[in-house]
């Protein structure tokens, strides 16, 4: 149903069945349930052409490979990657094209499977390709490179990533244990040649729905210079209904980071809507009650605390 792929690096970090990176990376039965959506996201709906996913207006997403260098089982994609060969040549060279033949296009995220597990040879070439579409104004690459191969992050890619900027890498850790002296040197290479990272990780039953793993996680996650930008709840792919937390979970993971750690180590709580709908932030309710002259706001600590809902001058109804 889905490869079983782990690299070496990562197999090293398994310590045994059922800890959070074994069941991030070792096949279960569970997986065989039909619960769920293949294309949750309807990311074909949203394709106008092969390999390219255009659903907000100024932003493109670019799949340039079908490969990784370990196939996670929470996958989102896990009907549409893990093929060996590569994404023929054409097939690029046409997304890309699509993306110049629209001027309100200025985001690019090249994806994948993971755009690191291109040479570097192959990798500068799109990126050269879309930095020279005038109206392309950032370049992001979304990989899991530092956690499951971090060797692959070398000088040399460094340097030619470099070239690009605007560029930013947003990467994939969801668990401390993620978090190596290999892992970290990667992306201290990244941030070194002037690549902002950010994190994205995804909420998993059994891995991290857990807020003092959550919270050691973001604090580890700054130490290495990568901003915890999302919390995804699981989405409802075919295969990892197992994975999937309550939402009332991830509410109270980020109530528990709230005001008790730094606002840098907040990421943003979101479900991706299943049907295509995009991000959704979702963030626990801070406001207890609400009048048209006050509001009234319970803070981190528990305690309620009073507003003015409008400013003395405002005599609207």
């Amino acid at each position: 149903m889905f490869p079983l792929r782990i690299s070496s690096h990562y197999l090293k970090l398994l310590e045994q069945p059922g800890d959070p990176l074994w069941l991030q990376a070792v096949p279960d039965l569970r997986e065989l349930s039909d619960e769920g959506f293949k294309d949750p996201l309807h990311e074909d709906e949203d394709s106008p052409v092969p390999y390219l996913t255009h659903r907000y207006p100024d932003r493109a997403l670019l799949r340039v490979t079908d490969c990784c260098a370990m196939y996670c089982r929470h996958c989102t994609r896990r009907w549409k990657i893990a093929h060996p060969e590569p994404v023929p040549q054409e097939i690029i060279h046409h997304a890309i094209d699509y993306i110049r033949e629209h001027p309100q296009i200025r985001d690019v995220i090249i994806s994948g499977g993971d755009p690191l597990m291109l040479s570097d040879h192959e990798l500068e070439a799109i990126l050269t390709a879309l930095r020279a579409i005038p109206h392309v104004e950032i370049l992001r690459i979304g990989t899991r490179i530092p956690v499951t191969l971090p060797q692959r992050v070398t000088p040399e890619l460094c340097a030619m990533l470099r070239r690009y900027h605007p560029l930013y890498v947003n990467t994939h850790f969801n668990h401390p244990k993620e978090v190596t002296p290999e892992s970290s040197r990667a992306c201290e290479m990244l941030a070194d040649a002037g690549i902002p990272l950010g994190n994205q990780s995804v909420l998993l039953r059994g891995v991290n729905d857990d807020p003092a793993v959550m919270t050691e996680l973001v604090h580890k996650l700054l130490a290495i210079r990568v901003r915890p930008y999302y919390l995804f709840q699981a989405d409802l792919v075919q295969g990892t209904s197992h994975f999937r937390t309550s939402v009332a979970d991830g509410l109270a993971i980020i109530e528990a980071l709230r005001g008790h750690t730094s606002g840098l180590a907040v990421p943003h709580y979101v479900i991706d809507a299943p049907g295509g709908g995009g991000k959704i932030a979702l963030i626990p309710n801070a406001v207890v009650a609400q009048t048209d002259d006050e509001i009234t706001l319970r803070n981190y600590a528990g305690n309620l605390y009073t507003y003015p809902s409008r400013p003395p001058d405002d005599d609207r109804p």
